[in-house]
């Protein structure tokens, strides 16, 4: 009977080993036990724990603000439509607005459903630094951070109790567990750097967000902003997002302030 049991372990985890290759983005070293299903599964079920929340994520109405929701869609297809994200047509990439002006963040859950503050757009000043950060956003999705981080979190236990049926609420629990999962300072580079990548084939300026760090420092931190949690510090994120750029060799340098500036004042 011992054997047998580890047999049977030794088995599942071949098949972990085989099945995480599917997929998966050739470029990205990572060992993760999620499948990019898991990924849009997760991603969904945060959206909906997010639409039944309504007074912790008070969603911005699309009826009534479409021109809003018109604008910032556009700069996530601009950002599609560079050819530099590796999922682009695995993931849904939709997008939402928490209409919260006291809070200075955004963030992107696995699949690529993407959320973003009132009050980071109001923070920002073009819309070259709101491309920046939501493809900063976009690269955890698409880097599959998230996974990679609860993989590390939750480990081999956790895929033998969902291949073996024993923990049929698994999905639903990590689900509810993304909303306060912090990223590794690792991911955090490497999610500013893809940024570069996404946005060096646009015309906007690749290195247009460096401009937000530099305000976080200048101001502090940004007021509520989590953008200081576990992240590299602003300083070396400026730094590497110029010199990223210029690694790239990003011609762009369109920031759209007026534009930019007749979104926010709509909100």
């Amino acid at each position: 009977m011992k054997i047998k049991s580890i047999f049977s372990s030794c088995v599942l985890v071949s098949l972990l080993f085989v099945s995480n290759g599917c997929n998966k983005n050739p470029d990205d070293p990572s060992f993760n036990i999620f499948t990019i299903e898991d990924d849009k599964t997760l991603g969904l079920q945060v959206k909906t724990e997010i639409e039944n929340n309504p007074s912790q994520y008070p969603l911005l109405d699309e009826s009534t603000n479409q021109a809003q929701y018109t604008y910032i869609r556009a700069i996530v297809t601009k950002i599609l439509d560079a050819g530099k994200v590796y999922y682009k047509d695995e993931f849904p990439w939709e997008v939402r607005i928490i209409k919260d002006d006291n809070i200075v963040n955004a963030f992107c859950v696995p699949g690529g459903y993407m959320y973003v503050y009132t009050g980071l757009i109001k923070y920002l000043d073009s819309e070259d630094e709101l491309a920046g950060v939501m493809g900063h956003e976009m690269a955890h999705a698409d880097r599959r951070h998230t996974t990679d981080q609860m993989t590390k979190d939750y480990g081999i236990q956790l895929l033998f109790q969902i291949v073996l049926g024993q923990n049929q609420g698994a999905i639903s629990q990590l689900a509810a567990n993304l909303l306060t999962l912090k990223y590794s300072r690792n991911a955090e580079t490497e999610a500013d750097e893809y940024a570069v990548t996404y946005i060096c084939p646009t015309d906007w300026k690749a290195d247009g967000f460096k401009n937000f760090f530099q305000k976080l420092e200048d101001d502090g931190g940004g007021g509520s902003s989590d953008f200081f949690s576990t992240h590299p510090s602003p300083e070396k994120r400026v730094i590497a997002i110029t010199d990223n750029t210029i690694k790239d060799g990003c011609t762009g340098n369109k920031i759209y302030d007026t534009e930019y500036a007749n979104f926010k004042n709509s909100l």
